[in-house]
């Protein structure tokens, strides 16, 4: 290693500009050059709502942080050791996440007087020059004026010109980390093969940007983050969208199903109808349908003719599915519903992150109507929650919630994806035919009380499907108050069931018993984790467990969280587990809550800790 290297553990970048400046790519680019260097990494995309807010403004701001390391990394970093901004606005919108004599590496040419007024700095105050930077490291590119000067004579007019200059900040950031431009290399030769010259241009401004370190007197520390010690395999970058696509493939395939997703986009959710269309090599069918009701119910069909069918959107989305997912419930048919949250009500925050839906998922039905409940933690963790929600469905007969968020959506990190023999088996549980003059029950039920799956166009399965109240194995039309109740709690009873074929509760991290357990679910795994690790590496006597079935809760829940004097419930919502905790198990449980349409830091956890456990 060269002498005037410096050696870390980790790093956190985080790349801002306006939304038109490609920083959601270089970002991604960044995180797939370094997660097949060997680094552990985790990312945090942050854009804003409109598709294209004014330039240079607070409002069109567009953010990417990473971390990534040479030990495990569980979150993007609470603040980053590198600001990259491409403007003003950027900058000011950003300060704010950089350390403390951490280092910022700014386009100068983004901090003239249009976008210094556009982005409310006062009159004559530029931050490059005012010394109000000087406890940060500050190194000042003309990255516009560089990006011309190379291209110079290329025949591009200057709107192309200018889209390639995010491709000199990545080149200049690939010479700070040591990292090789042949990944990015071949991803704008794919990306671009029908423009020639626009991949010229691109690889060319990259190249100058990686030189510039070297040919320039910048004064920058050269920084080697050495590969992590992973488990060896396969492993591939991966977000948590693509995951849950891939994941739906995998299941049906295991289970012998035609994939089927009834869908219509939304925020942050349609990237899913997007990766499953490239599927059709695998039949898989997509629908985008006309509005939400038409595509839960064009699912509903597909899962009564035998497909693997599921529907995905947002939590707005959702409550428009509300009466089809009852329906479903009634039916007893197998379907995922995919809820990837974002923050609300109503429109709110659609490209923000929020954990506010568990209880619409929950209760969120007229009548009495249960579905098992589960929830990914990690955005590649979002391949084998998905693969469970679809084997709950498919063998016990009813529609599975499957929650992720925007968070997990759009975060990345190493997969170390498995082979089809490491997969649980998922056995569908058909209906066949029977002996002649033996009349069907479509609501005859097994040992885990689902019904069979009677596919249509088999002789001697004829029955009636609808939404009114089914009688006790005929499934005929019933009024019989009696026979309503029985099935109401038989419905009931089955979900409950379910709880003898999923995996006990387990302690993440820390003692089985003592004074504080952190519970959390969802997308608040990294952050929790991290933070009691902090913790327990200072003395403190803290646990963490993560639920992933959220419906039915583990049998041994309530066992574990009598282990523990005190219960910590970090959430992204108003406090919507740590109801259902007391409701169930009288737990003294606290929620700590969080409602900023951002991911909790971990030292705001560990501090929440350390004051807990004082008490």
């Amino acid at each position: 290693m060269d002498n005037n290297q410096l050696l870390a553990v980790d790093a956190t970048i985080l790349f801002a500009g306006d939304s038109g400046d490609g920083i959601q790519l270089t970002g991604s680019q960044f995180t797939t050059t370094t997660a097949l260097y060997g680094n552990d990494v985790s990312t945090f995309p942050n854009f804003p709502a409109e598709i294209r807010a004014p330039q240079g403004t607070l409002a069109g701001v567009s953010g990417f942080q990473l971390k990534f390391g040479s030990e495990e990394i569980y979150t993007p970093g609470d603040q980053s050791d590198y600001l990259v901004v491409m403007n003003a606005a950027a900058l000011k919108a950003n300060l704010k996440q950089l350390k403390a004599g951490g280092t910022i590496i700014a386009n100068s040419e983004g901090f003239d007087p249009k976008n210094l007024r556009l982005a409310k700095y006062p009159e004559g105050i530029n931050p490059l020059e005012d010394g109000s930077l000087d406890g940060y490291k500050l190194f000042k590119i003309d990255v516009t004026k560089l990006t011309k000067a190379t291209l110079e004579g290329s025949g591009l007019g200057t709107k192309e010109i200018d889209r390639t200059k995010n491709m000199f900040v990545l080149g200049f950031i690939y010479w700070i980390f040591n990292r090789p431009l042949d990944t990015t290399i071949k991803f704008i030769e794919q990306q671009f093969a029908k423009r020639p010259e626009i991949v010229e241009a691109n690889i060319k401004t990259l190249k100058a940007g990686f030189h510039y370190g070297d040919t320039t007197e910048t004064l920058m520390q050269r920084v080697q983050v050495r590969p992590a010690q992973i488990a060896p395999g396969v492993y591939r970058n991966i977000n948590g969208n693509p995951a849950t696509a891939i994941g739906l493939v995998a299941a049906a395939e295991k289970a012998g199903l035609k994939l089927y997703l009834g869908s219509y986009p939304i925020t942050p959710a349609s990237d899913i109808l997007h990766e499953l269309s490239k599927y059709k090599n695998f039949g898989v069918q997509t629908f985008q349908a006309e509005d939400e009701i038409a595509a839960i119910c064009s699912a509903i069909g597909a899962s009564f003719g035998g497909s693997l069918a599921v529907t995905t959107s947002s939590g707005p989305g959702i409550a428009l599915k509300t009466e089809a997912i009852g329906l479903a419930i009634m039916l007893e048919l197998p379907l995922v519903i995919i809820n990837v949250q974002r923050g609300g009500p109503s429109t709110g925050l659609p490209t923000k992150t929020e954990q506010a839906d568990l209880l619409q998922a929950v209760y969120g039905r007229n009548g009495e109507a249960p579905l098992p409940v589960i929830a990914a933690q990690t955005p590649s963790d979002c391949f084998a929650a998905v693969y469970e929600a679809c084997r709950i469905a498919v063998e016990h007969s009813t529609p599975v919630f499957f929650l992720s968020d925007g968070y997990l959506a759009n975060g990345a990190e190493p997969w170390r994806f498995p082979s089809s023999s490491d997969l649980p088996a998922i056995t569908p549980n058909f209906a066949k035919p029977l002996p002649e003059g033996e009349k069907f029950l479509p609501y005859l039920r097994d040992e885990k009380l689902a019904r069979k799956w009677a596919i249509p166009g088999i002789k001697g399965l004829e029955h009636r499907i609808g939404g009114l109240e089914k009688e006790h194995e005929t499934g005929n039309i019933s009024y019989d108050p009696d026979n309503h109740e029985f099935m109401v709690k038989l419905r009931a009873e089955k979900i409950q069931k379910i709880a003898d074929t999923i995996p006990l509760q387990t302690i993440d991290n820390g003692p089985s018993k003592g004074k504080l357990l952190v519970v959390g679910w969802g997308s608040t795994y990294g952050s929790i984790k991290t933070a009691v690790k902090m913790a327990l590496a200072e003395g403190y006597e803290v646990a963490h467990a993560h639920i992933r079935y959220l419906q039915p809760f583990p049998k041994n829940l309530g066992e574990v969280l009598k282990n523990y004097e005190q219960i910590l419930v970090p959430e992204m919502n108003n406090g919507q587990l740590v109801r259902m905790l007391r409701d169930q198990f009288l737990a003294p449980a606290e929620g700590f809550n969080k409602i900023k349409g951002m991911p909790f830091s971990s030292e705001e956890l560990f501090q929440k800790i350390k004051l807990m456990s004082q008490l």
